[in-house]
């Protein structure tokens, strides 16, 4: 796959829409970039999808929209024309492409103000958005079933989850089950023993599907901020210093460990 017109689009629709995944992409090889920015891409416009319109209806026609395109390449037909559905219909097969329809499906909870039902239900939400994703990138870079893929996802994406929370309540949403201190707080240490319990195990995901969990960069000292502070996740100042942000991303980048 050539860096064509399409991926240079792709890489862009991050940079705009995800800054902070648009460098965790552009710390990997240039190789993986060309898997990365198509699923990053992909993963921007379906997050803002419910969010450009007050009308329900509407979202649920945009979201369809992109389940339609994953259904093209699931099903081998021709794959519509799009800067982002053309490079992934290039990449995915037509498994990867009914996986990642389940992102869109969760998706849909961001349309609505109902609460999660459940921690089943929530945790199936990070999983969709979060771990799914970030599998797929991670098989298609050379990851076997046995990386601990599930677990590195699921720590990043409650560490973004607890980021977005402030906002996520003043657009009137119910991010949490329990928005209490001590809740939040067993969340972030759930979350930190999970990617402990990765890290026992990284020696099982490959050199060159290591790009693929360079997303989850800023997760351990996020989820030790959360913890030690949970009160932050409320008041929206849950975040990084710009300078160790980029520190620990070379870092990470360099050794392999997120």
């Amino acid at each position: 796959m050539e860096f064509d017109a399409n991926l240079i689009a792709c890489a862009r629709i991050v940079e705009q829409g995800d800054p902070d995944r648009f460098l965790a992409a552009m710390a990997a090889p240039v190789q993986a970039r060309r898997v990365l920015f198509p699923i990053y891409a992909f993963g921007v416009e379906i997050a803002r999808a419910p969010w450009v319109t007050q009308e329900p209806m509407i979202a649920e026609m945009r979201l369809q929209w992109w389940r339609d395109a994953l259904e093209e390449i699931a099903s081998g037909a021709p794959a519509r024309r799009h800067e982002v559905v053309t490079p992934l219909a290039e990449l995915l097969t037509p498994g990867m492409a009914r996986e990642l329809d389940k992102t869109i499906a969760r998706r849909r909870w961001d349309i609505y103000r109902e609460p999660f039902a459940d921690s089943a239900d929530f945790d199936s939400y990070i999983h969709a958005t979060t771990a799914l994703p970030m599998r797929v990138a991670a098989t298609l870079l050379g990851a076997g079933p046995e990386a601990p893929i599930h677990d590195i996802g699921y720590a990043s994406g409650i560490a973004n989850w607890l980021v977005a929370t402030a906002e996520l309540a003043a657009r009137g949403r119910v991010p949490l089950l329990d928005g209490r201190p001590e809740a939040v707080r067993a969340l972030a240490s759930d979350a930190l023993d999970r990617l402990a319990l990765a890290r026992q195990r990284r020696f099982a995901i490959s050199p060159s599907a290591r790009a693929a969990v360079l997303a989850a960069w800023q997760a351990d000292p996020l989820l030790k901020l959360a913890r030690a502070h949970p009160d932050r996740v409320a008041d929206g100042t849950l975040r990084l210093p710009s300078l160790r942000k980029r520190a620990r991303l070379a870092w990470v980048a360099a050794i392999g460990r997120w």
